[in-house]
C-alpha cells in the first residue's frame, strides 16, 4: 500500500534538516527540472553581493520573526 503524504511528512520529522533538503531539492529536480545555467549563475552572484553586504555591515538583515509578521500582515494573518 502507497505511503499517505501526511505519513510521508511524518517520516521527514526523523530526518536530519540537510537529508530533507536534499530530498526537497530532488523532487523539484524531477518535478519541474534544472535552473537554466545562466539562471544558476545570476543567482549565485546575486547572493554572494548580498551575503557581502551583510557581512560588511552596510546592509543590515532582517529578523525572521519581523519578516514573518510582516507577512503576515500583508495577506491579512
Amino acid at each position: 500500500m502507497p505511503m499517505s503524504l501526511d505519513h510521508f511528512v511524518d517520516e521527514t520529522r526523523e530526518m536530519p534538516a540537510e537529508v530533507v533538503s536534499e530530498l526537497v531539492d530532488r523532487i523539484m529536480l524531477a518535478r519541474h527540472g534544472g535552473l537554466e545555467q545562466s539562471v544558476g549563475a545570476a543567482w549565485k552572484t546575486e547572493t554572494d553581493r548580498r551575503i557581502a553586504e551583510i557581512e560588511s555591515g552596510k546592509v543590515e538583515g532582517v529578523p525572521l520573526e519581523a519578516s514573518l509578521a510582516r507577512a503576515r500582515k500583508i495577506v491579512g494573518l
